[in-house]
Order: structure tokens, then C-alpha cells, then sequence
């Protein structure tokens, strides 16, 4: 089981990873080019979508790595875990109220301050980028060398 377990926390920051790097480069500049009621607009319907992907395979990656760790892994396997699960407390504390705001039906009449929640948005999504990054890569490293 140890084995799967390490595979699973794996493939769920990788596949995070992924998404959030995806997210970052492509959709998010696109997103913006839009101006601010279509980029908006934009990101209010692909929210819902990746609010249930994202935090799914964030908390995957978590509960695997833990349960590598108790089954018999390298303490390293909890420390990539808890780089997974330090995504929660970073979107809820830092990202949840700028998500609120932009979900807010009159901040089209505002262009200057859509902009701002976007730009802000992108800063903390890069964060979450590198954090997932982090944990995968020090997961492929595990499964290689450990």
C-alpha cells in the first residue's frame, strides 16, 4: 500500500500542479485581455469549475502523502503533504475574500478595481503554483531516490 500511496500523493500534485501552472499561464493573461466585465465575467464561471477540481487534489495529495508517511515512508513524504495542505489555508485566508469580491455583481461598474482583485488574484495563484510545484517535485524525487 506504502507504494500506492506514494504514487497517488504524486499524480494528484502533479495533475494540481498541472491546473494551477495552466491556470497561471494561459488562462489568467487571457482572462485579463478581456477587460475588466468579460475577464470578470470569465473568471466567476471558471471558478466553479476549478473550485472543485483544485481543492480535491490538493487534499488527495495531502491525505496520500500522509498515509505514505504512516505507512512506512520517508518523513520527506510528510513534509510534500503538508506543502499540499498549506494550499488550503493560503486560498481560504488570502485568496477566498478577493474570490468574494470578484463574484460581487456590481464590480463591473468599477473597471479600475476588477483589475486590482484580478492582478491581486494572480499574485496569490502564482504562490499556490510554486507551493504545488515544490510538493511535486519533491515527490518525483522520492519515488526516484528514496
Amino acid at each position: 500500500m506504502q507504494m500506492i500511496y506514494e504514487l497517488v500523493a504524486t499524480l494528484a500534485a502533479g495533475l494540481f500542479t498541472g491546473a494551477a501552472f495552466y491556470i497561471f499561464f494561459v488562462e489568467h493573461p487571457a482572462r485579463l485581455e478581456y477587460g475588466p466585465p468579460l475577464a470578470v465575467k470569465e473568471f466567476v464561471l471558471s471558478y466553479k469549475r476549478a473550485a472543485i477540481m483544485q481543492p480535491s487534489l490538493a487534499f488527495l495529495g495531502l491525505l496520500a502523502g500522509v498515509l505514505a508517511w504512516l505507512s512506512g515512508s520517508p518523513a520527506w513524504w510528510l513534509i510534500g503533504a503538508a506543502g499540499m495542505g498549506s494550499l488550503f489555508p493560503l486560498t481560504i485566508i488570502w485568496m477566498l475574500p478577493i474570490n468574494k469580491q470578484l463574484h460581487d455583481p456590481f464590480l463591473d461598474q468599477d473597471a479600475a478595481r476588477a483589475i486590482e482583485l484580478l492582478d491581486n488574484w494572480g499574485r496569490w495563484h502564482r504562490l499556490r503554483c510554486l507551493i504545488g510545484l515544490g510538493s511535486f517535485l519533491l515527490f518525483l524525487a522520492l519515488l526516484k531516490w528514496a
